[in-house]
């Protein structure tokens, strides 16, 4: 194949952890190169719930710093809106919103225990079964459509570039570094490199000889038609995430989720069953839209590590390789991990909070059949073709 021109950085995976890392690596004045083998966001970076309020994750101060500032430093627009409610339907939901705000509250932020009758006056789609709620003054959503785009724009204004429809294939190595990147469209040659290929993030690295453990899953996602907009439009609950958009559609997912043996590639049809499921609990959350019509369904493929927390670390068989994993978490997350990315590429450390939660090496004695132990894999799933990112 014909040698094409590389960067100083590569980055393995268009979605929104890659392009927020191209961005504030560009910002930094790195030359990037971004790596997709179908369309920048096609997958769960561009759609899911929207959310920005994760006060248990090492980089929450910094997701809350910079979210308010997005549409400026972007120069385009992500549609964020600031705080989130959360609607309690159980004993149980009130506990864990507790253990939120408790979690919030030692970080420096704000978070007030509602009553039935203020969940009904701030949701009026809510109903009879609420038992209570919880609002936080922080957090808040955006539109994952536009953000997505909106870094892909500016990381190109920085100089960056982004290459569609190029799979990766395997990796160019030398004096135990990454030198290049092979793909169906040629190989580019880099100095430095970032695997943030979701839920093929595992196999990926795997051609580094890096064992990188995440299992991926199928996520759905529906969306009603639009009702009158609600004073805040990130409202959830019920085992639920999602937002309410500025047109006014519900758009809502969460779990139950179907766990896969590999990760195939591309968006995927969504199921009945689940589907179903969904709407039932929204129709629980929000009892006062039990008239409006489910209009579109989505499904797509999210990857878990085994404790639910992210990985960011920079590969020990190639130091010059970083890989990053949000654990399904990575929209909300993005203007963080993005930065925290950029500093341990150019770096080598990340200044402004403490990823030693996020390392690598934790999984060192995980057990080789962890997917199996948590059920977080069929017992008869086939094994599918390798993927590509």
């Amino acid at each position: 194949m014909t040698a094409m021109k590389g960067a100083q950085v590569v980055i393995v995976g268009g979605g929104v952890t890659g392009l927020s890392a191209g961005w504030w690596l560009a910002r930094l004045g790195a030359e990037v190169l971004v790596l997709e083998k179908g369309i920048v966001g096609w997958e769960a970076s561009g759609r899911n719930g929207g959310g920005a309020s994760h006060s248990f994750s090492p980089l929450f101060l910094e997701e809350q710093r910079l979210w308010p500032q997005m549409d400026e430093l972007l120069g385009y627009p992500t549609e964020f809106q600031p705080y989130r409610v959360r609607i309690g339907l159980t004993e149980e939901n009130m506990a864990m919103f507790k253990r939120q705000m408790a979690i919030a509250a030692r970080q420096g932020f704000k978070a007030d225990v509602l009553t039935p009758d203020q969940v009904r006056e701030l949701v009026p789609l809510a109903g009879d079964n609420v038992i209570g709620g919880a609002f936080y003054h922080y957090g808040g959503h955006a539109n994952p459509q536009r953000t997505v785009q909106a870094y892909a724009w500016a990381l190109q204004d920085r100089g960056g570039r982004i290459l569609q429809h190029c799979a990766v294939t395997g990796f160019l190595t030398r004096g135990g570094r990454v030198t290049g990147v092979a793909t169906d469209r040629g190989e580019f040659g880099c100095d430095n490199l970032v695997i943030a290929a979701g839920p093929q993030l595992g196999q990926i690295a795997a051609q580094l000889g890096a064992e990188v453990p995440v299992a991926p899953a199928r996520a759905e996602m529906i969306v009603t038609e639009p009702l009158p907009l609600m004073k805040h439009g990130g409202t959830d609950g019920n085992a639920l995430y999602g937002r309410q958009t500025l047109r006014g559609n519900l758009v809502f997912g969460g779990g139950p989720h179907e766990w896969l043996e590999e990760a195939p590639p591309g968006a995927r049809a969504a199921t009945t069953p689940l589907t179903r499921n969904l709407a039932g609990r929204l129709l629980e959350l929000f009892p006062k839209a039990a008239h409006v019509r489910m209009i579109r369904s989505w499904a797509g493929i999210v990857e878990n590590t085994p404790d639910g927390r992210p990985i960011l670390d920079r590969l020990k068989t190639y130091p010059n390789a970083v890989v990053a994993t949000m654990s399904s978490i990575g929209f909300g997350l993005s203007p963080a991990s993005g930065r925290a990315i950029a500093e341990l590429v150019l770096r080598g450390h990340c200044d402004f909070a403490d990823l030693t939660s996020c390392r690598l090496d934790r999984f060192a004695n995980l057990d080789p059949d962890w997917r199996r132990d948590r059920g977080w894999i069929q017992a008869d799933a086939p094994t599918s073709a390798p993927a590509q990112a």
